[in-house]
C-alpha cells in the first residue's frame, strides 16, 4: 500500500489526532478520526439514510469524526486521489 500523508488536524497538540492519507494504489482516502459518542453512534445505527438500504454500521466498517477545520485537507486528499486515478 502506497500511503501518501496529506494532513493532520491543524490544532493538534500531540497524541492521536485526525489525519488524512491517500492510498495511491487503491485510489482511496484513509481517515483517522475520533470515535463518535454513544448518542451519535445510536443515531447513525437507527436511521434509514437511504430508503430500502440496511440501517446500522456493518462490523467491517467504522464511523469517525473529524473537525470542519480539516475540510481543506480533505479537499487536497480528494484531488490527490483523483489525480492518482488519472495516471
Amino acid at each position: 500500500m502506497a500511503l501518501r500523508f496529506i494532513g493532520i488536524d491543524p490544532n493538534t497538540t500531540g497524541g492521536g489526532s485526525p489525519t488524512v492519507w491517500v492510498d495511491e494504489e487503491k485510489q482511496e482516502l484513509v481517515i483517522q478520526g475520533w470515535v463518535p459518542a454513544g448518542a451519535l453512534s445510536v443515531q447513525i445505527s437507527e436511521t434509514e439514510w437511504v430508503p430500502g438500504h440496511d440501517t446500522g454500521i456493518p462490523d467491517h466498517e467504522a464511523v469517525v469524526r473529524i473537525p470542519a477545520r480539516m475540510v481543506p485537507i480533505l479537499r487536497e486528499a480528494c484531488d490527490a486521489a483523483e489525480r492518482t486515478g488519472l495516471r
